[in-house]
């Protein structure tokens, strides 16, 4: 879905601190501007980014029902709509139909992925060694799309792309959307050269071979972020990110646990 026409979307303004009538009003009123609304986003994600870190697991449920909820407020706040957020109504069919075939597409890949020798020292993680079959139905059916999908989705690919799309065009709502995306993911990250036998194989134990871990896990964030955010733009629905989004976590939850 194209961004809206920020010039025809809303009505001008009469004036500084003046109502269509003429009459003064609040400054607390009316929407607010594209830069103090991408200030009070990075604000939630800086908190709600720490918070996760610092207390993972069922807590992040709780955090990421309450940031959704924050991030529909900026949004409304600065003007903003359903379909700015990607869930207008109207998109919402297609935007399934886009979702289910991205995961029946990720299921295929990861399906030849386990039956490849090669491919199954991708899905080593030592973090599978203790988990049981009731934590990998948590993880893959409320951990993952609320915790995970929801919030981040409804972040980066609804909230930010929508209000900087609005003000600055799809390429910029990409770009911020996606740097961001990346960055999101640096303390996530932090314990991967670990966890993961490969990517120890590849960069080493050493601390610059962690950084290297790290700056990576960015990268490819960065650039996931792109693919989430043009799925978004062609679809017209945050369902279509979404889908993708969840296949790619918990499949590979389901995977990495049945080959453990």
């Amino acid at each position: 879905m194209p961004c809206r026409d920020p010039g025809g979307a809303e009505p001008r303004e009469p004036g500084p601190g003046r109502s269509a009538s003429g009459t003064p009003r609040s400054r607390w009123r009316g929407p607010i501007g594209t830069g103090p609304a991408t200030g009070l986003i990075l604000a939630v994600l800086v908190a709600a980014n720490l918070a996760a870190h610092r207390w993972p697991g069922p807590f992040g449920l709780v955090t990421a029902v309450v940031v959704s909820a924050l991030l529909l407020a900026v949004l409304r706040w600065a003007g903003g709509t359903w379909a700015d957020a990607g869930l207008a109504r109207g998109t919402l069919a297609r935007g399934a139909c886009w979702a289910l075939a991205l995961i029946g597409l990720v299921a295929a890949v990861y399906l030849i992925g386990a039956l490849l020798p090669a491919g199954r020292t991708l899905f080593e993680d030592r973090r599978y060694a203790g988990m049981g079959s009731g934590e990998l139905a948590l993880r893959v059916l409320v951990l993952v799309p609320v915790g995970t999908v929801l919030v981040e989705e409804l972040a980066f690919r609804g909230v930010l792309y929508g209000v900087v799309c609005r003000a600055r065009g799809a390429a910029w709502a990409t770009a911020v959307s996606s740097l961001l995306f990346g960055l999101w993911h640096v303390l996530p990250s932090l314990g991967l050269a670990t966890a993961k036998p490969a990517l120890g194989a590849v960069f080493g134990a050493s601390g610059t071979g962690a950084v290297l871990v790290v700056l990576s896990a960015v990268l490819f964030t960065a650039a996931a972020g792109v693919l989430f955010c043009e799925l978004r733009r062609r679809s017209g629905s945050l369902l279509a990110p979404m889908g993708l989004h969840w296949a790619v976590n918990a499949f590979g939850y389901l995977v990495g646990f049945l080959l453990r």
